[in-house]
């Protein structure tokens, strides 16, 4: 059977796969060999509904995961008799994935289909993203509850398969994030992300009035024909956000890096207490920021590899480590920060008429993911994940 988060050894194994290939091998056989290697088929298929957690990609974003990569792991389900399906939930903010029809539709154009994947994708939290499931958090510290897209709790085994890349707010997003804040409904991420309430952008409301339709706690009114949400009364479930026409109401993204990281880590250990789960990071076109944004940059470093483990936190802290192992691309974001480091150690600013003197920054202790987005720190993830006895925070890596 798969390891639950309460029976792992203090170093959990992490298993790795360059992306070189010899005569007769492929990424994609690599990945395969990778996964069985890595224990995959200890987990009990047989059956068994099995939710393969993906990000579809976001408008323009080309740096998701292509659905290739998806088939190779729809495909050893079924041959371990598994029924395998790809999921995400909706997205909290006005997008092209807020509601079932277009993420769907978006997931199409991103070549994600039943023929592609030999598999189903489903939207895991209906089609407004209203259809949640309520999963106690054990040992939370912030979350009691978590609110969880109802397809993904309804499946009986988890499997996430997830692009290793940079995040604004969380530092990097890896296994994680991609369970805990990808699985959240919409008052789920409401809950992640904010200690307010929606917001109401006046100058797009037009009265519509399908907002007060789809609120849990009839907390819209109206004055002047624009819609208000009375504070006392919401209870943040995000529903008015999907419902809004002209996407004029927005969550107030006001929780620090620090705690959004920690109540993410809760929502991804009340899921992994219920369903015997697998991970999979592919760290490949590294981008600064998340694949939830419209496009993608430059990656920070070259690709690094495949990496697999029962253990979302080990396997987190590998691939941040390997990431920060690399060199850096030259014109990237990550590249541009580094050459400003080392200009102002070489200029050091004047300090009343006096020089102040400074050392060329040393690589080895510079952290990427810290560098180009300053305010996130994700070592919380780490920390937070090994407090609450979700996986361990140190590993044995080994090569496949």
């Amino acid at each position: 059977m798969a390891q639950r988060a309460q029976d792992r050894p203090k170093a959990s194994k992490v298993y790795f796969s360059d992306l070189r290939v010899s005569e007769g091998q492929t990424l994609l056989s690599k990945l395969r060999n990778l996964v069985i290697a890595a224990g995959i088929r200890d987990i009990d298929f047989e059956r068994k509904f099995t939710a393969i957690k993906m990000h579809f990609g976001e408008g323009e974003n080309i740096a998701y995961l292509r659905p290739n990569w998806a088939k190779v792991i729809v495909d050893l389900v079924k041959e371990l008799g598994g029924r395998p399906f790809l999921v995400d939930c909706n997205t909290l903010y006005p997008g092209r994935r807020k509601n079932a029809l277009e993420h769907l539709e978006l997931a199409y154009e991103h070549g994600f289909s039943p023929f592609s994947t030999g598999c189903n994708i489903l939207i895991g939290d209906g089609l407004t993203g209203s259809d949640e499931a309520v999963v106690p958090v054990h040992n939370g510290r912030h979350i009691k509850e978590a609110k969880v897209g109802r397809v993904v709790m309804d499946a009986d085994i988890l499997i996430s398969l997830n692009h290793f890349k940079g995040h604004v707010e969380t530092g990097f997003g890896g296994a994680l994030k991609n369970i805990g804040m990808g699985c959240g409904s919409r008052a789920g991420k409401m809950e992640m992300h904010s200690a307010s309430h929606p917001k109401i952008l006046q100058e797009g409301c037009i009265g519509c009035a399908k907002c007060s339709k789809y609120c849990a706690s009839d907390a819209i009114y109206y004055q002047a024909r624009k819609a208000h949400i009375n504070a006392k009364l919401c209870i943040s479930c995000g529903h008015c956000i999907a419902a809004c026409p002209t996407d004029s109401i927005r969550p107030s993204f006001d929780e620090t890096s620090e705690l959004l990281d920690a109540k993410m880590v809760e929502y991804a250990k009340a899921i992994l207490d219920v369903l015997p789960a697998f991970h999979i990071s592919l760290a490949l076109d590294i981008s600064p920021l998340c694949d939830c944004w419209s496009s993608n940059d430059t990656p920070i470093v070259p690709d690094v590899g495949m990496f697999a483990s029962f253990d979302p936190v080990a396997l987190d802290l590998a691939c941040a480590e390997a990431v920060n192992a690399q060199p850096p691309c030259r014109d990237s974001q990550l590249g541009e920060a580094l050459a400003h480091l080392s200009r102002d150690a070489e200029h050091p600013a004047h300090t009343h008429g006096a020089h102040s003197h400074s050392c060329a920054p040393d690589p080895a202790a510079i952290d990427y993911f810290d560098l180009i987005n300053t305010s996130s720190h994700w070592r919380t993830q780490i920390d937070h994940g090994v407090m609450i006895g979700l996986g361990a925070g140190t590993y044995e890596l080994i090569t496949v």
